[in-house]
């Protein structure tokens, strides 16, 4: 019996194609991760320029409720505008997170050099792990798909982690802005109150003050009082002369244009409201720093137009001049 033909079975040698192979996946794959990374760019960017949209539309609207607030007011429709202005709060709220999303976008642009890895950088994953947290629940499309895009990129678990917040990562501030809870009764009263000292409405009505009390003497001379009369002594007349000529000459000196020296060239903004911080006041060393009576008046008062730095004298006046100079 003849033996069986063998069957030559030619292989292609693992050592000259697996480093080809290895190489292509290993392009692929980083190709992957700077198209991800680049599209992530491009996200972040649109999503801060929707956020700032949103959040100046949003302050146009607020605007418009706070004069309709001030006129309930007015009218003494108090119940009307404690209801009411719980929708400015829940808008103001709703702003405060969109700035700070927008903070976190360009803190990932910022630092984009730590997001090519696969695994979350510490100093990102306060940022990332907020950004996913809120996403969803906000109404700006662009921080959805950033938010797809880094689930992507880190992973399921890093996801569930984030929403859960069970190790604790995403901001204090984002968790609560998103709380859906009713104001307190300080928070209206307080917005209530900012909003009727912005437009000039007094709330709460204060008391009138009641009038001094007389405490002069009404008797006539003809009915003295009983008191006994004291006979005031009289300077020498040379006195009271020389006194009443300085008065004179001071009411024909010039008074100088400002009082109290040149103002100051820095200028200190307060603080704008925030439903964290209702009263906003501008403090040194813990010290509130209000303007005074001279300040309010000196920054209403207009310079005038006479004198060194007003106005140019016109050619009539200028004429006038050189004819009094020439005799």
């Amino acid at each position: 019996m003849a033996p069986p033909a063998s069957v030559v079975v030619s292989r292609t040698p693992s050592s000259a194609s697996t480093p080809l192979s290895r190489r292509d996946d290993d392009m692929s794959i980083a190709n992957l991760l700077l198209a991800n990374q680049t599209k992530l760019k491009v996200q972040l960017k649109l999503a801060i320029a929707r956020l700032r949209m949103v959040q100046q539309r949003d302050e146009q609207m607020s605007k418009t409720q706070r004069r309709a607030m001030a006129q309930l007011l007015e009218v003494g429709k108090i119940d009307s505008a404690r209801i009411r202005v719980e929708n400015i709060i829940r808008s103001d709220i709703t702003s405060e997170l969109h700035e700070i999303l927008e903070l976190y976008c360009e803190l990932l642009i910022a630092r984009a050099g730590l997001l090519e890895g696969s695994t979350c950088d510490p100093g990102l994953e306060e940022a990332v792990k907020s950004i996913i947290y809120a996403a969803p629940k906000t109404e700006i499309k662009e921080l959805q798909v950033v938010r797809t895009l880094l689930a992507e990129k880190y992973g399921k678990e890093f996801v569930l982690t984030a929403m859960d917040n069970s190790d604790g990562k995403v901001s204090d501030k984002v968790v609560k802005k998103l709380s859906v809870t009713p104001p307190k009764e300080e928070l209206v009263v307080g917005y209530l109150e900012e909003i009727a000292k912005a437009y000039n409405v007094d709330w709460p009505k204060r008391p009138q003050a009641a009038d001094p009390p007389d405490l002069l003497d009404d008797d006539d001379d003809e009915n003295p009082s009983g008191g006994i009369g004291v006979k005031i002594p009289e300077g020498p007349l040379g006195n009271s002369t020389k006194l009443a000529q300085e008065q004179e000459e001071l009411s024909k000196a010039t008074p100088p244009r400002t009082i109290g020296g040149p103002s100051s060239p820095l200028t200190v903004t307060p603080p704008r409201m925030t439903t964290d911080n209702i009263h906003p006041k501008v403090t040194l060393n813990s010290l509130e720093l209000k303007p005074n009576k001279k300040m309010d008046a000196a920054a209403q008062k207009k310079p005038s137009s006479k004198g060194p730095g007003g106005n140019v004298p016109d050619i009539t006046e200028l004429e006038r001049r050189f004819a009094a100079l020439k005799k």
